[in-house]
């Protein structure tokens, strides 16, 4: 695994985001609630507005009182560590390493990031948990969960002693912050990894005695590892359930278990491997919200909205309120627990900037019939995510029943450009919104950046379509200069401001593309060329399905953007690729 901190140092200060003021107290001038509640004012306040059109905002009034933000210690990903001579009997240390660390930062007041945001940013990055990954990947992967600093690390053997190195690097500068070695017989691994993590974490009263208190024995630990790094389920299941076996109480285990019962299908099995876990245990919270999500696959409707409701942060976290309006979507409204809308209103509330959210208050719209509120909501869920294809294709339904024809046609198009699901309905009598749209959310969930349109609400009496292309500007001197983090983000503020915008989307499609998210480049592309039909997006295109291994699809592209330019020198030059490869 490379881990060259002067090269990590030159990565950083391409990638890393510049500083940014935070804005003003803001409020939305139509709330959330307000059409929860019934109020269709401010939807026809909306009649008229084009689909590019931002949320109107508006500043704290002059004389509020300031408010004051509590800042959270800086997160920490700790990654895991490089078994420098790849011994057998120790492969299982690496995965480990970084469980244990992150375990026992938490455990002394550090804010280090969990497993599971950890693997879903290696899933959306396409990147196997046990890759050697480069500096630049690790970069990335720390990006994506919104980590200030990286721990790096290396495990050795020297005789019968575990000699572990771990260093922290700030993500901002690359300066490596703490370079730690410890070293002690296998035996006495948990007490190893906690002198490591008090001397990078910040100071702490909790004693040895507690931090060893949350670690089962070594050789629960050690199945429980080779559980999560196991190639099949069968074997993953064997592991964790000797994990079991040897201590019932581990419910970490159960909670693996879970994933894995999940993974085929089984939530009869899933629900009933999680149900044991006791309410003081540690783990009752997630494992409560599993078993919600097992009641919720099984139709088991009623149970599962009791699940959500018993949770103990249900009013208040996104996922939970998330998923109680998924329940009340599917089993109907009923007096005393309110409607869906009420749930995924306070949802998006409570995380403006999560699109599923969003899409799902403007979906339950459509489905109580109310199309001026779908396409309200709908179009915010487009601003946050243009490729989401369910989005568009059920924007197009509600503008076409609310007598908008023409935009209800081009929405579909692009539905259909996104996503090959719609595809099929083209045929007579195919327009018909899908059933079961709505997005059911997991506990835990990749961080978001601050909503865009806090960020532009200092700007919003600009004209829009100007402060759109000065921020394309903006990402496309950054792009040239390779900082593609906030090239993207000038980007997606373009996009906020005008989600059509045919230049913003094909320069973030090119980002994509040079950072290996071949899929996101795709829809990008797609989204450029619904837009605006030009050669160039048809070559950036077919260099994409190059990517992505698909020479046809890409020799396509290539021949259309000929015919539209034959004098092309890029289509030509990707023919060309196209044929030697042949």
């Amino acid at each position: 695994m490379k881990r060259c901190v002067t090269a990590l140092v030159v990565a950083v200060a391409l990638c890393s985001p510049r500083a940014e003021a935070d804005p003003s107290p803001l409020a939305l001038t139509v709330s959330p609630l307000d059409l929860a509640r019934g109020d269709r004012e401010p939807v026809e306040r909306l009649k008229g507005e084009r689909s590019g059109q931002a949320l109107h905002l508006r500043s704290g009034q002059a004389g509020a009182a300031p408010t004051t933000r509590i800042v959270p210690p800086s997160r920490i990903l700790v990654m895991p560590f490089e078994n420098l001579k790849r011994e057998g009997r120790i492969f299982w240390l690496a995965e480990a390493s970084a469980v244990l660390l992150t375990d026992d930062l938490n455990a002394l007041g550090a804010n280090a990031i969990t497993r599971q945001e950890r693997q879903q940013a290696f899933e959306r990055l396409q990147v196997p948990l046990v890759a050697a990954l480069t500096d630049a990947t690790v970069i990335r992967i720390g990006q994506l969960v919104g980590a200030a600093e990286v721990v790096v690390g290396s495990i050795q053997l020297e005789s019968d002693a575990l000699v572990v190195r771990a260093r922290s690097i700030a993500l901002d500068t690359g300066r490596v912050q703490a370079d730690v070695t410890d070293r002690g017989p296998l035996a006495e691994l948990f007490k190893t990894f906690e002198r490591i993590a008090r001397r990078m974490a910040p100071p702490s009263s909790r004693s040895s005695e507690e931090i060893e208190r949350q670690h089962p024995p070594i050789a629960v630990f050690e199945d429980f590892v080779k559980g999560l790094l196991a190639e099949t389920p069968a074997t993953a299941i064997n592991y964790l359930n000797s994990a079991l076996a040897r201590q019932p109480s581990f419910d970490r285990a159960r909670l693996a278990l879970w994933d894995i019962y999940v993974e085929q299908g089984d939530h009869a099995l899933a629900l009933a491997v999680v149900a044991p876990v006791r309410d003081e245990s540690p783990w009752a919270p997630r494992a409560r919200f599993l078993a919600g999500l097992s009641q919720l696959n099984l139709k088991k409707l009623d149970e599962a909205f009791e699940t959500f409701k018993a949770l103990p942060d249900a009013e208040s976290t996104p996922t939970v309120l998330n998923n109680l309006g998924v329940v009340q979507l599917r089993r109907g409204p009923t007096p005393s627990n309110g409607q869906a809308t009420d749930y995924f209103a306070k949802a998006a509330n409570a995380d403006p900037a999560e699109a599923d959210y969003v899409f799902n208050l403007g979906y339950a719209y459509w489905l109580d019939r109310d199309p001026q509120a779908a396409i309200y909501w709908l179009r915010e869920a487009v601003r946050r995510n243009p490729a989401d294809a369910d989005a568009h294709f059920v924007l197009g339904a509600a503008l076409a029943a609310a007598g908008n024809a023409s935009e209800a046609t081009r929405e579909r198009e692009l539905a259909r450009r996104l996503s090959s699901a719609y595809e099929s309905n083209r045929r007579p009598g195919g327009e018909a919104v899908p059933k079961g749209l709505e997005r059911v959310k997991n506990p835990v969930e990749l961080p978001h950046v601050r909503p865009i349109e806090a960020r532009l609400a200092t700007s919003e009496q600009r004209d829009q379509e100007e402060l759109a292309r000065f921020h394309l500007d903006r990402g496309r001197r950054l792009f040239q200069q390779e900082n593609d983090r906030d090239a993207a983000v000038e980007l997606n503020h373009a996009l906020y401001l005008s989600p059509y915008f045919a230049d913003a989307h094909l320069l973030l499609g090119r980002i994509h593309l040079r950072n290996g998210r071949v899929g996101e480049a795709i829809a990008a592309f797609k989204i450029a060329l619904w837009s605006a039909e030009t050669a160039e997006v048809h070559v950036a295109l077919g260099e994409a399905y190059r990517e992505a291994k698909d020479p046809d699809a890409a020799r396509a592209e290539a021949e259309r953007a000929l015919a539209l330019d034959p004098a092309s020198a890029d289509a030509k030059a990707l023919l060309k690729r196209l044929d030697s490869r042949e």
